[in-house]
């Protein structure tokens, strides 16, 4: 008989967000009358942008011209939307990023699984903890992993995010060589300064170790001296590769968009101990397993960087901010203890009276109708918080802050 990859088998029963949508299905059929409210996934409600829209409209003609027609695009993204990422989200910030270094995708989450196609199996990995679970569960089945035993797998290195460290993880002692690094962070919203992302760089430059930098959430920082990428750092091209997307800033999440930024300047050990550019390894990957963005979605992405683009797309923004600050203020006055909202579209909140999160996740479902999402989902230094979305009509944020509060 065929046999399987058996790391698939210590995976916890179900992802995160597949159990969640589980138990709301259950509650769904058995209440069919019960008008519920989704603060759980990260998913957008707002339509997406007009000059992104119009950009496809026009896409969509050309593709019915023979003339303008498009087939395979080129795998690693059109070039000139790569131009144009390179200029405004990482040349105006004083980061030396060239656009032959940015590969056009079809999801960060995508990516940030991706990527371990291109490493081996013996590097000692961290994630913090609580974790996007993206990060842990692709390790998992690429076999980096042992067992999980009370909510952590053998062969990881857990990075606690807790209030006393303001959900920054202190810096291992030990030396690790792959390390995930979310800020804007997700499920917190905590961010990073620029003196702690240093400190990370030059670690990562020291032991000849790899950030995997997600920012997927950089639209959303309002704060000043709040790096947005992580080449703001000066040597973080010799030891860092980025995730961008444009699901959360733009509303792409049904579109499907996003980037990762591989600097040619990044190296890293093959088993003849010679170093190898993750640049091409990367594009090889790319160009073997993957066809491309479509021409259409790519154009409606670059439409994001014209001036009409921004000016919406900083609408998109503001309202989910606007979202996330009444969420905490409501959440607050009503006894509960919040964090993040500011620079990000989460809210982290402590369960109340000692539930756990399953149980204050199952006593909102039941009782409020409203589903956020279990901060023990997200590792085991989760346990005791529950993160709610900002993602929403203003009307159901409301509604669902009259709810809880109750």
């Amino acid at each position: 008989m065929t046999t399987i990859n058996d790391n698939y088998l210590k995976l916890k029963a179900g992802y995160l967000f597949p159990e969640i949508a589980r138990r709301v299905n259950a509650f769904a059929q058995a209440n069919p009358d019960a008008k519920l409210i989704k603060l759980g996934i990260g998913d957008v409600t707002e339509p997406l942008p007009l000059a992104c829209r119009q950009a496809m409209l026009k896409a969509v003609s050309e593709m019915g011209d023979r003339a303008t027609f498009k087939g395979y695009g080129p795998e690693q993204g059109y070039l000139w939307l790569r131009e144009k990422i390179a200029q405004a989200d990482f040349q105006s910030r004083g980061c030396h990023i060239d656009a032959s270094e940015i590969f056009v995708s079809d999801g960060a989450k995508c990516d940030t699984g991706n990527i371990l196609d291109i490493f081996g199996s013996n590097n000692v990995i961290a994630v913090t903890d609580p974790v996007y679970p993206v990060y842990v569960d692709t390790n998992v089945m690429a076999g980096n992993t042992g067992a999980n035993q009370d909510g952590k797998y053998a062969g990881l290195v857990y990075l606690p995010m807790t209030a006393d460290n303001n959900f920054t993880p202190d810096i291992p002692q030990e030396k690790v060589d792959l390390i995930y690094l979310c800020f804007p962070n997700n499920p917190t919203g905590a961010v990073a300064s620029f003196d702690y992302l240093k400190a990370w760089v030059d670690y990562a430059r020291y032991h000849g170790s790899i950030i995997l930098f997600d920012a997927a959430y950089e639209a959303f920082i309002t704060e000043e001296n709040i790096p947005h990428s992580i080449y703001e750092i000066d040597g973080a091209r010799d030891c860092a590769i980025e995730f961008r997307s444009f699901s959360k800033n733009a509303g792409f999440t049904g579109t499907r968009c996003a980037f990762t930024v591989i600097p040619k300047t990044l190296k890293a050990k093959a088993a003849d101990g010679s170093e190898v550019e993750l640049w091409q390894l990367w594009n090889r990957r790319q160009c073997t397993k993957f066809n491309g963005v479509s021409y259409i979605v790519q154009r409606g992405a670059e439409a994001v960087y014209s001036e009409e683009g921004q000016e919406q797309i900083k609408g998109l923004i503001d309202f989910y901010l606007e979202n996330a600050q009444i969420i905490c203020e409501r959440l607050t006055n009503a006894g509960l203890t919040v964090f993040g909202g500011t620079n990000a579209p989460y809210v982290w909140v402590k369960t109340p009276q000692g539930l756990s999160s399953w149980d204050f996740f199952d006593k909102l479902l039941q009782n409020a109708h409203v589903v956020g999402t279990p901060g023990s989902g997200f590792g085991a230094a989760g346990e005791g918080y529950f993160r709610i979305s900002a993602f929403n009509s203003r009307e159901n944020v409301l509604e669902a802050m009259k709810r809880i509060t109750a």
